[in-house]
């Protein structure tokens, strides 16, 4: 029954947004796993349109925050004003409070705006004053940012990086796409009206779901020898990948793609996990969890390349003895 809304979803967003499956695809597996999804692209490439337009057909409250470096905390959170009329101060909420959050370019905002942002993800609530709220649920952070025009930018920690459930990399959509949103945007005409096909309760429904897929024993332990592969490279065979990797993944990765490659089971109708299932949403998950050296930029490697090879070389139903 859900699955079939699911795809209601997907075709609805269509309407609107042209070749970007993946995102939307990546973005809905976000929201059924409880999990915060970065999305890194060239201008243009339709992110915000996207974001907005799911947050309708979901039927879910949408706050945009443009990041800027004079963004404060409190823009984000809110802050307590000074009622004249009562003579005492009362709590003005921010645009955090909402479920669908687009961040767009957080990292054209300085540490303290981010670790506020951060801080409401991993929490699922915020301090003003002296009290303490709950966010509502569900509860999403998109976050968007920009490879180009690094100048002036304060990029994410790596420690804080590793807070968002997957880092998308959206590319630029295929000739035919293009030419058929090109065709689309030129005619003043054209209505990105949407109706709205899943419920709070349904998103609720689909996560109790999700979390009864069954992940086999020896697909778990699938998932902890690909993390143990970024920590101790040499340990399986791969020396020569081992000499671009400063750290391996945190024990978050392991718990994200056990969460993620149900949601891919579970959306392809499947109440079990596949090892394609793993590998599909591998690189998502595990790319911006590998911290690499220089020698690694020098070289021209980076982290979604290093995870394609972790996943050809690392075999199934195959453990390694750590010495």
């Amino acid at each position: 029954m859900h699955q079939e809304k699911i795809a209601a979803v997907i075709q609805e967003v269509k309407k609107v947004v042209v070749g970007q499956d993946k995102m939307v695809n990546r973005l809905l597996i976000g929201l059924f796993t409880n999990g915060h999804i970065l999305l890194e692209g060239v201008p243009g490439l339709a992110k915000t349109l996207t974001v907005n337009t799911l947050a309708k057909v979901l039927h879910l409250n949408f706050n945009r925050i443009q990041f800027t470096p004079d963004l404060l905390p409190s823009d984000l959170i809110g802050t307590m004003i000074y009622n004249q009329q009562t003579g005492s101060f009362e709590v003005k909420k921010g645009p955090i409070f909402s479920n669908v959050i687009l961040a767009d370019e957080v990292n054209r905002s300085p540490a303290k705006v981010q670790s506020a942002l951060l801080e409401a993800m991993q929490e699922k609530q915020v301090t003003i004053g002296e009290t303490t709220f709950q966010l509502d649920r569900p509860f999403l952070v998109l976050a968007t940012q920009n490879p180009v025009d690094q100048e002036g930018t304060y990029p994410l920690p790596e420690a804080q990086v590793d807070r968002f459930m997957m880092k998308v990399h959206i590319d630029y959509p295929s000739k035919s796409d293009e030419l058929e949103v090109m065709r689309r945007m030129s005619n003043m005409q054209y209505s990105s009206d949407v109706k709205a096909i899943l419920s709070k309760q349904d998103i609720f429904d689909i996560r109790n779901e999700i979390n009864s897929v069954n992940l086999a024993e020896p697909l778990e332990n699938y998932i902890i020898e690909l993390v143990f592969a970024t920590r101790f490279p040499q340990q399986y065979g791969l020396k020569d990948e081992a000499k671009y990797i400063m750290f391996g993944v945190s024990p978050r990765a392991s718990i994200n793609l056990n969460l993620a490659s149900k949601a891919v089971a579970y959306m392809d109708g499947r109440d079990y996990v596949l090892p394609e299932d793993i590998k599909e949403i591998a690189e998502d998950v595990l790319n911006h969890r590998i911290l690499l050296n220089y020698e690694a930029e020098a070289d021209g490697i980076d982290t979604r390349s290093l995870v394609r090879t972790l996943l050809e070389k690392v075999p199934i139903n195959k453990s390694v003895t750590l010495k």
